[in-house]
């Protein structure tokens, strides 16, 4: 099973106990792999709600039995240096500062650090020193908020 394929089965079951799926990393292979799940809700995380989500999600993956072979389950807030993923990431955080990094240059550099000024379905406009950007979503590699600087 695909991370797509993952996330399509935790973001129901997450969303109906009030949480947003913000991001998740799987790394299988070897003695043992990783699957860490990243929550978010408007007033924040703390422990009370990665111990909750931890149990429901181990639950469904024990039922679904999604991904093979053995490995560890962690739950987590998204941090201060979130990752955006989806496009109601970058809405959220219009105008904040934001790092990204490009799959391919665009303007001869692949990051840019800057105030997130606009969005589309398809595109992100971030201005670095004054200089507006447009970058494609689909060519984006990461993209992090940079905390304490909007």
């Amino acid at each position: 099973m695909t991370g797509n394929e993952l996330a399509e089965l935790l973001e129901p079951a997450l969303g109906r106990m009030g949480y947003e799926l913000a991001d998740l990393e799987v790394r299988l292979g070897g003695d043992g792999g990783l699957v860490r799940v990243f929550i978010d809700k408007p007033d924040g995380i703390d422990l009370h709600d990665c111990e909750k989500v931890s149990l429901a999600v181990s639950a469904l993956l024990d039922v679904e039995d999604p991904v093979p072979g053995k490995y560890d389950l962690e739950v987590s807030s998204p941090g201060l240096d979130r990752k955006l993923t989806k496009i109601e990431h970058f809405q959220r955080f219009m105008g904040e500062i934001v790092k990204v990094q490009m799959r391919f240059p665009i303007a001869g550099r692949r990051r840019f650090r800057g105030k997130l000024v606009s969005l589309d379905d398809e595109n992100i406009v971030v201005e670095v020193d004054g200089e507006p950007y447009s970058l494609a979503l689909a060519t984006i590699d990461t993209a992090r908020l940079v905390p304490g600087e909007g």
